[in-house]
């Protein structure tokens, strides 16, 4: 009797053990079988003139207008111009901010209709806090076009051509397919090389005559 009640204590103590290896051993597995939280999608948010509401586009959802906002501003260099073009010939501005996971990582002034071409402001505040230079860029030739594509209020630019997403170049005015233009331009053109040829030719004889003269009289 005295044997049975010895060996209870150490039947309890042996089932604890082995209860609690058996939960050492479970808790790893239960762990990696539980479901990985959902990142959010990739996307780029877009506020500016005339849009009441920011444009919140997803690359889950709008993978192409995605991926085109985000090539006109990706190819940018580490330094820009520090001066850009006056305020009034820059035109509307779009704030375009890229987002990884649902996290805001970029921000970008985005000008579609700036005089001389579109422009891009990078500021130097970005809210990754990585240490970036404010710089002004020239932007690519089809940034009204992708905006407009977007949803950005923009009237269709037809002085472009689209070379792929973020590529593009600018089409030939008419005015410079003005037959009589042209050849305005190439008759003056030829008049002033014409002039400046025989402007060095003459200085070319004016010093031939001047060597000779000075050899002769020396040879006297």
């Amino acid at each position: 009797m005295v044997r049975k009640v010895r060996r209870l204590p150490a039947a309890v103590a042996g089932a604890m053990i082995a209860a609690a290896c058996a939960f050492t051993l479970s808790g790893p597995t239960a762990a990696q079988a539980a479901p990985k939280p959902k990142l959010a999608p990739a996307g780029v948010d877009i506020v500016g003139d005339k849009l009441d509401q920011p444009l919140r586009l997803r690359a889950d959802t709008h993978p192409t207008e995605v991926n085109a906002v985000v090539d006109q501003v990706k190819w940018l260099g580490a330094t820009g111009q520090q001066r850009g073009p006056k305020a009034e010939d820059l035109g509307p501005k779009y704030t375009v901010v890229l987002l990884n996971g649902g996290t805001p990582t970029k921000t970008y002034d985005l000008y579609p209709l700036a005089k001389g071409g579109p422009r891009v402001y990078r500021p130097a505040k970005q809210p990754d806090l990585s240490k970036t230079r404010a710089g002004w860029f020239y932007g690519r030739l089809t940034m009204s076009e992708v905006l407009r594509t977007a949803g950005v209020p923009l009237e269709r630019q037809y002085d472009t051509i689209s070379g792929g997403i973020g590529g593009g170049e600018r089409v030939i005015p008419e005015e410079s397919l003005d037959p009589g233009q042209d050849i305005n331009a190439a008759m003056g053109e030829l008049q002033r090389l014409l002039l400046l040829n025989v402007g060095v030719i003459m200085v070319i004889t004016s010093g031939l005559a001047g060597i000779a003269l000075l050899v002769r009289r020396r040879t006297r």
